[in-house]
């Protein structure tokens, strides 16, 4: 082989290998940021793994919320029509967030089987939902003041 084409092919071989090092790096980077939705149906399934940062949504079953006289914690229900996840929350809750509304909520899931919430949204309009609240909820499930979830 022409050294010429050998010192190419061997610049060539390099420049593979240090951008699938790289790609490989950087997904394995993303994998930890990444947080999947789950409905509450998929944590009575036993789908959700422990531990590992997720979202779920649902409507925040009425009766449910309890605050803490001295701190902000406060414990709620959410359901999609099939099943109920308990969530605890430690900070202050979005203005919007009410008893029988659309809510998605950031954490992990307990041992116990709650979720600790560091992130609770609540649903601002009820003709929007996110393409990936949509696809996992049910179309009969509704919230306790009618509107669809």
């Amino acid at each position: 082989m022409h050294p010429v084409r050998r010192q190419r092919l061997i610049l060539v071989l390099i420049l593979v290998v240090l951008s699938t090092v790289a790609v490989a790096l950087v997904t394995y980077a993303m994998r930890s940021n990444m947080n999947y939705f789950y409905a509450p149906s998929a944590f009575a399934a036993g789908e959700v793994p422990l531990e590992k940062r997720i979202r779920a949504g649902g409507c925040v079953v009425p009766g449910s919320v309890v605050r803490a006289d001295d701190s902000l914690d406060v414990q709620f229900v959410l359901t999609d029509g099939k099943a109920e996840l308990e969530v605890v929350f430690d900070k202050i809750l979005p203005d919007l967030f009410a008893e029988g509304e659309a809510a998605v909520v950031t954490g992990r899931l307990l041992q116990d089987g709650r979720v600790r919430a560091d992130q609770v949204l609540a649903k601002h309009d009820e003709n929007y939902t996110p393409p990936e609240v949509a696809e996992t909820m049910t179309a009969e499930a509704s919230c306790g003041n009618g509107a669809k979830i």
